[in-house]
């Protein structure tokens, strides 16, 4: 099985630009990241030392977030930011040099929260139109869109797989882009009430990508009681073949122990 480090989450003892090395280190090959930046439009050469960190460390990059706003202060996206459109469309310009740069393929848009005084309609209608203009740019690169129900905020509406995929829909029904898929990470999912087993069965050869940590407490597999080896094993039998993300908070002094430990139970 290929895991994929999420650097922004993972590894965050070190400064951000030191932590492929450290997963290489720890005998991975690939490593994602959130925006890696402040701004959706940084300066170039934050983004040639960005590059150069993936490249020096000899991992390949997987997956790449468009910039979602003030993560820590709440935000969690432009997608559907009404009034934020221009910095997005500018967004998009970076990550696609950088996914030209690096060979990334894969790139997470987060939809965004409901704003006060804005109509939710007005709000899907330009998520519809940003997402197809994303899909449209990262199609140069033979790239996808990842769409992703996320937990832990009230105020972000896709919640379930069904609320994605609805969204998924019109994007090629209204749009005619069908490069944008969902990201089924299963914590997420799992913490939202969703039926995650339906949704592997259903929907696990559409997947865009899966990314796993376990309930309660976002920790390493083992901490909680998800049976994500489960969940994995059967969504590469009803036909997912990427690979796997590693996005949960370490509570360990070695936050990968679990994937040996897991191997010597198989």
């Amino acid at each position: 099985m290929t895991y994929t480090v999420n650097a922004s989450i993972l590894l965050t003892e070190l400064p951000i630009l030191e932590r492929p090395a450290a997963a290489k280190a720890a005998g991975f090959d690939a490593v994602e990241y959130w925006w890696p930046f402040s701004v959706a439009v940084p300066a170039p050469e934050e983004v040639d030392a960005f590059v150069a960190a993936i490249q020096d460390a000899g991992v390949q990059l997987t997956g790449l977030n468009f910039f979602a706003g003030d993560m820590p202060g709440g935000d969690r996206g432009l997608v559907s930011w009404v009034g934020r459109e221009d910095e997005f469309a500018a967004n998009i310009d970076v990550v696609v040099e950088i996914g030209r740069r690096l060979g990334t393929t894969a790139f997470n848009a987060l939809y965004g929260n409901r704003l006060e005084g804005v109509e939710p309609q007005a709000q899907d209608d330009l998520a519809v139109k940003n997402l197809a203009a994303a899909g449209r740019a990262v199609a140069e690169l033979g790239g996808i869109v990842l769409l992703e129900p996320v937990s832990g905020m009230d105020t972000y509406p896709l919640k379930t797989a069904a609320d994605a995929l609805a969204i998924i829909d019109r994007v090629k029904a209204e749009e005619g882009v069908d490069n944008v898929r969902l990201l089924a990470d299963f914590y997420h999912l799992a913490v939202n009430g969703d039926d995650v087993p339906a949704v592997i069965a259903e929907h696990a050869a559409e997947f865009g990508h899966i990314q796993i940590a376990d309930a309660p407490g976002r920790g390493e597999p083992g901490t909680g009681d998800l049976p994500l080896e489960q969940w994995i094993a059967d969504a590469q039998a009803g036909g997912y073949a990427g690979v796997i993300g590693l996005e949960y908070k370490a509570t360990q002094a070695d936050p990968f122990a679990w994937i040996t430990t897991s191997a010597a139970q198989a």
